[in-house]
């Protein structure tokens, strides 16, 4: 049990790298056809256009991968939690 849980730590750290990476991409400009840029855009927009949704628009300021960060946080502790107790 304890090997999953370390499996579902490890996704979960590897996504927000993915993540950090495509913010640091957003401060460039990147054709958007490039294979790299696509790849993180397909892994990340799941997560990210649900809370673009929620979110107010704020102009040319893009919250939602703040806030990605701070669900995967949560999540991560959650995680961590309740394998302390098991």
């Amino acid at each position: 049990m304890r090997t999953i849980i370390d499996v579902l730590l490890l996704l979960i750290d590897i996504y927000q790298i993915i993540l950090l990476l495509r913010v640091l991409l957003s401060w460039f400009r990147v054709d958007p056809y490039n294979p790299v840029a696509r790849i993180l855009y397909a892994l990340t927009d799941p997560l990210l256009d649900p809370i673009r949704q929620l979110l107010p628009s704020t102009g040319m300021l893009d919250f939602s991968p703040l806030i990605a960060f701070l669900l995967l946080f949560a999540l991560r502790n959650v995680i961590a939690i309740l394998a302390a107790g098991i």
